[in-house]
């Protein structure tokens, strides 16, 4: 991704990119709260992943994927770096989207071989931009590396026992506060 860098980006620019940047954080919400309608949201209907050798439509994985994220007990979805390059910066109406990914599984099965996974990778994203409104239309994500442990966590450490637990849609606190 070569961009125009250095340049100071424009107001209308700076609320495309926060427009991108939330729509890259409701996705991680909707994925860790297991929340379909949320997920689905993030994409165009016609929008493609390509988490194996072909794409998939977006909306098919999302069901899928959230039958999977909720074999975990939690899981953390963080990302990081987030590079824009707007396709015609003049017209600022497709993107292409580099964002780094750390994503966190926690596999609790109640016995003593509770794990945990980490992922790092990132997403490319091709975004496109119909009236106002900014959703992913292609999705692969790149693996860099994954590591797999026994867990650590201690749900009854006493300066955590007292904390609010994460839970998955609707039963989370930020779905009932």
């Amino acid at each position: 991704m070569v961009g125009n860098f250095g340049e100071v980006p424009q107001n209308a620019q700076l609320a495309d990119e926060s427009a991108i940047k939330q729509i890259l954080a409701l996705h991680c919400r909707a994925v860790d709260r297991a929340e379909e309608a949320a997920l689905k949201y993030c994409y165009w209907p016609e929008a493609t992943v390509s988490y194996s050798a072909e794409p998939v439509a977006a909306h098919d994985f999302a069901a899928s994927l959230l039958s999977a994220i909720k074999q975990y007990a939690a899981t953390q979805h963080m990302i990081g770096n987030v590079l824009i390059e707007f396709d015609d910066p003049a017209m600022r109406s497709t993107a292409r989207v580099e964002t780094y990914l750390t994503a966190y599984h926690f596999l609790a099965d109640g016995n003593e071989c509770d794990s945990e996974m980490t992922y790092l990778g990132r997403y490319l994203d091709w975004f496109e931009k119909r009236g106002d409104v900014w959703k992913i239309l292609k999705r692969v994500p790149v693996m860099s590396w994954s590591q797999n442990v026994p867990a650590s966590h201690n749900d009854a450490h006493t300066a955590l026992s007292a904390l609010t637990r994460a839970s998955r849609y609707p039963d989370d606190i930020v779905y009932t506060r």
